[in-house]
């Protein structure tokens, strides 16, 4: 198995500009749009034609009371509510093709509140991205048993925006990678972030380094199976790239 990594930039959906300097990457980077936000809309749209993977970032209760905004699911929703609201959230993302939760540090410690969105996240051609924000997360164990492809976020980028500390965590997962054969970082639409990854992204084939999408990797992980059986595998272009252009 190649080394890989896959890039899942999360938040998008607030910020035309940035968000639009990461959709124009020639790289199969994973975008996480929120929500009914000014630019979800337009930049989901834009992903899609620029051929990026496009996912829900599913804003869910946090255990410091952090407003969530639309598309928030809370534990005290009952299971009529949950789905609902996330229904609503996946209806309004074009072309997602996986979701990934914000935030949710509390929810995704949730079993009952998990098996209510897992139940609806399986009745879709989706897969999941734990983004871990607890390690107390029932949210990819739960996904799993609901059918759901499923991964797990190895490592975040930006959680302090500095050139030195994204450097740092980026070294982090390409040594996640080079141990397990792949591993995935979220990284946010900073604009410290931005500007590391077109530094440093072109010269990843030089470390023997490819980058996917999401799907992407997972398809590595599973080369015998379908994401979706009903459904073709991913593009071959979408599932790795040497950072050569």
């Amino acid at each position: 198995m190649p080394i890989s990594i896959a890039i899942v930039i999360d938040d998008l959906g607030h910020h035309y500009e940035r968000g639009k300097a990461l959709v124009d990457m020639p790289y199969p980077l994973t975008l996480s749009f929120l929500p009914g936000r000014k630019y979800t809309l337009a930049l989901s749209k834009r992903a899609y034609l620029a051929g990026k993977e496009v996912m829900l970032h599913a804003p869910m209760e946090n255990t410091r009371q952090f407003p969530l905004g639309f598309g928030g699911l809370t534990s005290d929703m009952d299971k009529v509510a949950v789905q609902r609201s996330l229904q609503t959230s996946i209806v309004g993302v074009p072309h997602l093709v996986g979701l990934n939760n914000h935030m949710g540090s509390a929810l995704t410690q949730n079993p009952k509140a998990m098996s209510w969105v897992m139940e609806l996240v399986s009745s879709y051609p989706l897969y999941f991205l734990d983004s871990k924000t607890s390690a107390s997360s029932v949210a990819a164990s739960t996904a799993k048993r609901y059918g759901i492809p499923t991964m797990v976020r190895d490592v975040f980028l930006d959680h302090e925006q500095t050139p030195d500390y994204v450097e740092k965590q980026f070294e982090k997962l390409l040594d996640i990678a080079q141990r397990k054969g792949q591993a995935i970082a979220i990284a946010h639409p900073h604009k410290v972030t931005i500007d590391f990854l077109q530094e440093v992204l072109p010269s990843l084939g030089e470390r023997g380094i490819t980058i996917a999408t999401a799907s992407g990797l997972w398809q590595m992980k599973h080369p015998h199976r379908a994401m979706f059986p009903s459904q073709q595998r991913p593009r071959e272009s979408n599932l790795a790239f040497s950072g050569e252009f």
